[in-house]
């Protein structure tokens, strides 16, 4: 609930857009609370950052009082986040795994592109349990998709004990548990071809400090940025994570 509204969205977006449009080796995907969303719409629709929300409902209407549907962001996003550990953490009987799949289909449906997040606790780390869950999480929040539908998914590996902590796992750590539960889980579904293909991003204490660490990783291809995207030194951040392109 961050720079949601519309007068500080602007004043934000409007001192890095220029310089974070200029960054055009990587995608840029600013997600700005629901309530700023058309005025963010507006201040990027001459540039090449692309724009998302927070969360929506599978449903395009109905008695959904407070939800957020498909049709309803489809106008102004090209994105939307699906399954964030702290709406999973809140809203559980929104945001289980059935219900996460209900809004990825929901959202390639209607032409957005969903990035789903994936991701263990501290209790479920320390337990040794953190692949098993991941797995379950992957197969059941991409259950019915069709290769195609897969390819058109983004996926982000955000550990909850990492999010707001300033304690990141190691970008070996994570490397690690992209290629085996993540990718692997995909290859599973889809295809070794198709897990190769879909976009696996990583999230929790990302800085402009250690990006270029995570990007270095050869199955981490960006990153779900959170606090570090609320300062105008994101743009550093996202300039540091084009350099380690080839």
């Amino acid at each position: 609930m961050n720079l949601g509204r519309p007068a500080e969205a602007l004043e934000f977006v409007r001192a890095i857009r220029h310089p974070l449009n200029q960054i055009e080796t990587v995608d840029r995907v600013l997600c700005p609370p629901f309530t700023a969303l058309t005025a963010v719409a507006e201040a990027l629709s001459a540039t090449a950052i692309g724009l998302g929300a927070q969360n929506m409902h599978w449903q395009d209407k109905g008695a959904q009082t407070g939800e957020i549907s498909p049709p309803m962001l489809k106008e102004f996003c090209q994105y939307v986040i699906i399954g964030h550990s702290e709406r999973r953490a809140m809203a559980s009987s929104l945001e289980s795994n059935s219900a996460t799949n209900q809004k990825v289909r929901a959202a390639l449906a209607h032409g957005l592109t969903p990035i789903l997040c994936v991701g263990e606790n501290l209790d479920q780390k320390e337990r040794g349990e953190t692949d098993a869950f991941v797995q379950l999480q992957i197969r059941q929040g991409l259950d019915g998709l069709t290769p195609e539908q897969g390819v058109g998914c983004v996926i982000a590996y955000e550990p909850i004990w990492a999010i707001g902590t300033g304690m990141a796992a190691t970008p070996a750590d994570a490397n690690r548990l992209i290629a085996l539960s993540i990718r692997g889980s995909i290859s599973e579904l889809f295809g070794e071809s198709i897990a190769q293909q879909i976009r696996v991003q990583y999230g929790g204490s990302v800085t402009p400090e250690n990006i270029a660490e995570f990007m270095a990783m050869p199955e981490i291809d960006g990153a779900l940025v959170g606090g570090a995207s609320l300062k105008p030194d994101f743009v550093d951040l996202v300039r540091r994570a084009a350099d380690t392109l080839p």
